[in-house]
């Protein structure tokens, strides 16, 4: 695709609050430059004749709320580069990333190096640890990592030892800095791999009791009540009893979900499946839907891709025994479009709302526009088809790639940010 281009017609999506529009769009040199009449005037000023996309969407960047990069320097797998690579194929404008490291980001010098305020590509704001080494046991200089950049405070994929939990909120270093926590007790999720139900029993898969979810949110939603000046953020609620938990709870507290889980359950996956073996376990065709009906309700308000990369030996273990986890930020837009909008009833809009808007407010960070002069915009095409594979250049660096030859329907085929 070129540079430069008018589109005219095209879907536009100017921001959060705005409706879907069709109109005139000009982008010069990857930069959007013009709108309406305007766009139109430019481009007969530089000879462009337009490109005619009355399906396509142009729309402001997507935000992931929460991800895993443990080595961005030098890993095996995935690093800063070919993550912002596959985060902008597939529209991401923000990738904010968890704590956990080979060097874990708890230390203020450990998240030097890995911001980047260069608005031509993917920004990637960083969570600081809550805990020392992400191990529960002390807390990490809270105060220090929000002063040298970390946009708030998150552990690991479970729930902080509630002792600690409470004491750094009552410190407060963190203010009104958002707290991410997992709702979830490795304790008593033992060596469950998919959640307990008549599915997992027939799979002969290990169950992972529901309470290893319900208590520990149970236990996250009366300390936000105990403290109420602190933001606590649920990560990634996966079950149909949690969202009712949720719906119960005063005050409400912001949720995200990962998208895997809005789009397959355990009854549909192998053992040999890369998207068998994730963190939270699936659950249920049950739990599915309730997640969605969640998100359309607004009792969740973030899609999270929480991306985790694995390496090719990680992907020759067997499912108990590998790392759980998927990568793919490229795959997240096509499949919840096609399973959401084309096959639900969600509108564009309120897609745009979970996977950038509500994102950006869940990091309590300014949401994603198009704004004149910027390059952070995304073009999407709902009638291209495409196959998944480990060579197609908008793939992660990471082995863990879920469909592998399955034939996907619509595709970000341009965004403004560098790759």
């Amino acid at each position: 695709m070129h540079d430069t281009l008018l589109l005219d017609p095209v879907r536009i999506l100017h921001g959060p609050g705005t409706e879907l529009q069709q109109g005139a769009a000009l982008i010069e040199s990857g930069v959007l430059s013009g709108f309406g009449d305007a766009a139109r005037t430019a481009a007969a000023r530089l000879g462009i004749q337009a490109t005619v996309a009355p399906q396509q969407l142009l729309a402001p960047c997507l935000v992931d709320p929460h991800t895993v990069l443990p080595s961005p320097i030098s890993g095996p797998t995935e690093t800063i580069r070919s993550l912002r690579r596959c985060a902008a194929a597939g529209g991401y404008g923000q990738v904010a990333l968890l704590p956990r490291g080979q060097s874990w980001r708890d230390q203020p010098e450990r998240l030097i190096g890995l911001q980047n305020a260069d608005p031509s590509s993917v920004h990637l704001p960083l969570w600081g640890g809550f805990s020392l080494n992400g191990k529960g046991d002390e807390l990490a200089p809270h105060g220090d990592l929000l002063e040298h950049g970390a946009i708030g405070l998150a552990d690991d994929d479970a729930v902080v030892p509630l002792p600690l939990l409470e004491r750094g909120l009552l410190l407060g270093e963190m203010g009104s800095c958002p707290v991410l926590i997992a709702p979830r007790d490795p304790n008593l999720q033992g060596d469950g791999l998919a959640r307990e139900g008549v599915e997992t029993l027939r799979a002969g898969w290990a169950p992972d009791p529901l309470i290893s979810e319900l208590l520990p949110l149970q236990q996250l939603l009366a300390l936000q009540q105990r403290h109420p000046d602190r933001q606590l953020r649920l990560m990634n609620i996966s079950t149909a009893a949690a969202v009712d938990l949720l719906g119960q709870a005063d005050p409400q507290l912001k949720a995200s979900v990962c998208w895997w889980h809005l789009l397959v359950d355990g009854s549909s996956l192998s053992s040999t499946d890369p998207g068998c073996r994730v963190r939270p376990s699936l659950g249920g065709a049950a739990d599915r839907l309730r997640l969605r009906s969640a998100l359309q309700s607004g009792l969740i308000q973030a899609v999270a891709v929480h991306a985790v990369p694995l390496d090719e030996e990680d992907m020759l273990l067997p499912a108990d025994q590998r790392p759980p986890g998927l990568s793919g930020h490229h795959l997240v837009m096509p499949a919840l479009w096609s399973a959401l909008v084309d096959q639900g009833d969600l509108s564009i809009e309120s897609l745009w709302e979970l996977l950038s808007f509500g994102p950006s407010a869940f990091l309590d960070q300014p949401a994603e526009s198009l704004l004149i002069g910027s390059r952070r915009w995304l073009l999407f095409d709902p009638e291209i088809s495409w196959t998944v594979s480990r060579d197609d250049p908008a793939a992660p660096g990471a082995a863990n790639l879920p469909w592998l030859g399955r034939t996907l329907q619509g595709r970000v085929v341009a965004c403004g940010l560098s790759r």
